[in-house]
């Protein structure tokens, strides 16, 4: 069912992509298709942001995988996916059928593997609209680190995915102090913005069997609970870079959630532990921000983007 949304301008820019309205789906809680579209129309969305996916097929962590927190959940799903190849044959066709605007995520072990992944992207069509590079992901060439922990190996990893030739955004890791300059490092490398930010680190150990819970052992933690982390890390991000485009998740379930992103600076957003709990979240949250804008006086959302920063005592 089609919603009605107010005449408020919901419409942003990231970097070069032009899109209707800043809410977008989250890379891995939305699948790699239109898993979603039994429950909303995914042309209404900002963006439809895939499961990262792999240059070959993944088979992902043993089970279990997923486990409910009391503000989240947490999971180890391990980035299981079909390949680039599979994806842009077997789902890619169905997603853009509906009218969707289509961001890729990419993810890879070492750099080359990246490259491979952006590679197979590079005659995607043109409803591809950007690519997601999955920076906070393991880094097999040096175990005790994500890419994203590392200024040097996320540039790196957003260099190589410049093969896909489509904009690049770098999804970064908030279990890193470094972050603004990690954020800086992608930036100048090409990332045209930067996803902000990915699941904690997190574990649930099982007391009746006394050891970890989930299949793989640790997990990411997700949710309502990572929300003023997620805010935080935007806020900082914005702070030292003001003028790089952010895409703000974590915790996001409602429009208020939506504002206190924007207002730390992001430009755009993504809904994604909220689906597992309601498929068509995406387009409530997107209903309900175009009504808390029409409420506040707020004629367009570009209004908000890093006013926090401007106000007395946001800094």
């Amino acid at each position: 069912m089609r919603r009605r949304i107010p005449a408020v301008d919901l419409a942003t820019a990231i970097g070069s992509v032009r899109l209707p309205n800043p809410v977008c789906t989250a890379s891995g809680t939305s699948g790699h298709g239109i898993e979603l579209a039994r429950h909303l129309d995914l042309s209404e969305l900002g963006a439809v942001v895939v499961k990262s996916l792999h240059a070959d097929p993944w088979p992902g962590n043993p089970a279990p995988r997923v486990h409910a927190t009391p503000a989240g959940m947490i999971n180890s799903v391990g980035l299981q996916g079909p390949g680039v190849a599979a994806w842009l044959e077997h789902d890619l066709p169905d997603l853009l059928a509906t009218g969707a605007r289509v961001v890729a995520s990419i993810w890879g072990r070492t750099v080359e593997e990246f490259a491979r992944a952006a590679e197979l992207l590079a005659d995607a069509p043109a409803g591809v609209v950007a690519v997601e590079v999955n920076a906070s992901c393991p880094n097999l060439e040096d175990r005790r680190n994500l890419f994203a922990h590392s200024v040097s190996a996320t540039a790196e990893v957003v260099d190589a995915a410049s093969a896909a030739g489509r904009p690049r955004w770098a999804k970064l890791s908030p279990n890193t102090p470094d972050l603004p300059e990690v954020a800086a490092a992608a930036a100048a490398a090409g990332a045209e913005a930067v996803t902000v930010a990915n699941t904690l680190l997190g574990m649930v150990i099982d007391v009746e069997a006394r050891r970890p819970l989930l299949g793989a052992g640790r997990g990411g933690l997700s949710g309502p609970a990572i929300r003023p982390v997620a805010v935080r890390a935007v806020f900082d991000t914005h702070e030292a870079h003001p003028t790089l485009p952010i895409i703000g998740v974590g915790g996001i379930a409602a429009a208020e959630d939506v504002v206190q992103f924007l207002l730390a600076g992001a430009s755009a957003v993504q809904v994604g532990t909220a689906t597992f709990a309601d498929p068509a979240a995406p387009a409530k949250v997107l209903e309900d921000l175009g009504r808390w804008c029409d409420r506040h006086g707020v004629r367009s959302v570009s209004e908000l983007v890093g006013a926090a920063h401007r106000s007395e005592g946001g800094g």
